[in-house]
């Protein structure tokens, strides 16, 4: 069943707005300290414990609006709860750090168990905003299978060799940044794989 549209605006907003406040609250409060109950807790655990509200917030806002949310963004706010949460409760950074790390290897894992049975899980999600032939989401399947595998390596380097600052750079622009790269470099699967029936309207 299809969502309800909404200004794209606002959804880019509610989709992009926790990341971004995060990131304006670790740059505000990445040299602060604050005790509470005779704990001391640090400026990323205290922009972590604002953004998990926040996606909480922005993607029930998002399901109010447009009456559905794929399987991607339930998982991902599971996800962004449960680490985000052992991170504030257990005051360890290293908690959210490796959260989107099990994001990517979940969504690896699921696209992969789906090309060991021959099937796109990826063209149950979204086939309706990009009509594939079957050929054309096996191959766009498996290239981001083997892409979030990668992305998963990649955050795993940058928060256990790098400082704070690089990781929340690399989470907030890099990230987002490589996802919109490697829909663009699929230029020629979309071209190739296009369904006959959406080239025929």
């Amino acid at each position: 069943m299809a969502g309800k549209k909404i200004n794209p605006w606002l959804k880019m907003a509610l989709e992009l707005g926790p990341v971004v406040v995060f990131f304006a609250a670790f740059v505000r409060l990445k040299n602060e300290t604050v005790t509470i109950g005779g704990t001391e807790y640090h400026g990323f655990i205290l922009a972590t414990a604002l953004f998990v509200p926040l996606m909480v917030l922005s993607t029930l806002a998002l399901w109010r609006l447009t009456g559905r949310l794929s399987v991607m963004q339930v998982m991902t706010l599971v996800l962004v709860v449960v680490f985000g949460g052992l991170s504030v409760w257990l005051n360890d950074e290293r908690f959210f750090k490796m959260k989107p790390t099990m994001i990517y290897l979940l969504f690896a894992g699921i696209l992969g168990f789906g090309l060991m049975r021959g099937k796109s899980y990826l063209a149950l999600a979204i086939d309706e905003v990009m009509p594939l032939q079957p050929e054309g989401w096996l191959v766009l399947t498996k290239r981001l299978a083997l892409f979030f595998l990668g992305l998963a390596i990649a955050n795993e380097a940058v928060w256990r060799t790098m400082s704070d600052q690089a990781w929340v750079n690399f989470k907030t622009f890099g990230l987002p940044a490589a996802i919109f790269l490697f829909f663009m470099a699929q230029g020629g699967v979309f071209k190739k794989y296009a369904s006959e029936s959406e080239g025929g309207q």
